[in-house]
């Protein structure tokens, strides 16, 4: 009876002394996984700023200076060799009257299609190129290829004057990887909203709409990617 009665004091002393504990690593969590959603917007501008910072090899001017949105996806994972499936994490914004809206974050997965070697990550940018690329994006889901026109864009200082662009899709993608850059192939993929990393970034769910068409302030965790975006888009519009 008295071991009984010891180990039901021991037990008691152990569960009171743990929840605490258990309960403020709990409450890290949410912290935590903020300056996970904090990291990809600041993974977003570098990766943004990189790319048009190579001579020659960027985002055509014209191009990116006609984009009604931008979206970057740092390391998106191929898996699989020859065909395979795609998955990242990624953080978009949209021109608005007040500049560049607040970050939308979205996933994108699906199907791909071609020769791959196993286990890579590429860094994409998808450009949205007019009214209906912007209207597909703000319904926080849609099928590249399916529900929107999708393209590889050409790269280069400035487009060339004879390419079809401008009409050709309404989502122009691109790739970078091991420092290559070049327009990618993305149809198949489906993009939809990334609710767990919009809680975590705002601390509350925040609809597509409200983000990308500037109804909410940016906080200043979203100035890496969003100062970037307009740096150079000010620059492609001289």
């Amino acid at each position: 009876m008295r071991n009984l009665l010891v180990l039901l004091l021991l037990f008691c002393f152990l569960t009171c002394s743990l929840t605490p504990i258990l309960s403020a690593q709990e409450d890290a969590k949410p912290a935590e996984t903020n300056s996970k959603a904090s990291g990809r917007v600041e993974a977003a501008g570098t990766v943004l700023d990189e790319i048009q910072g190579a001579p020659d090899k960027g985002i055509p001017e014209e191009v990116l200076g006609s984009a009604e949105c931008v979206a970057v996806v740092p390391s998106l994972l191929n898996a699989g060799f020859v065909f395979g499936g795609r998955y990242g994490r990624g953080v978009a914004s949209c021109r608005t009257p007040k500049g560049w809206s607040a970050p939308a974050f979205f996933t994108i997965g699906g199907g791909s299609f071609g020769l791959q070697i196993g286990g890579q990550a590429s860094d994409v940018v998808m450009l949205i190129m007019n009214k209906g690329g912007m209207d597909n994006l703000l319904s926080s889901q849609f099928k590249l290829g399916g529900d929107a026109s999708a393209a590889a864009g050409p790269v280069g200082r400035h487009a060339a004057a004879d390419t079809d662009w401008k009409m050709r899709a309404e989502v122009l993608t691109y790739s970078r990887s091991r420092g290559l850059f070049a327009g990618l192939e993305l149809s198949g993929a489906v993009i939809k909203q990334d609710k767990d990393s919009t809680r975590e970034f705002y601390g509350r769910m925040v609809p597509f709409k409200t983000s990308l068409k500037g109804d909410i302030e940016a906080p200043k965790t979203a100035y890496p990617f969003l100062s970037t975006l307009a740096k150079w888009a000010q620059q492609a519009s001289k």
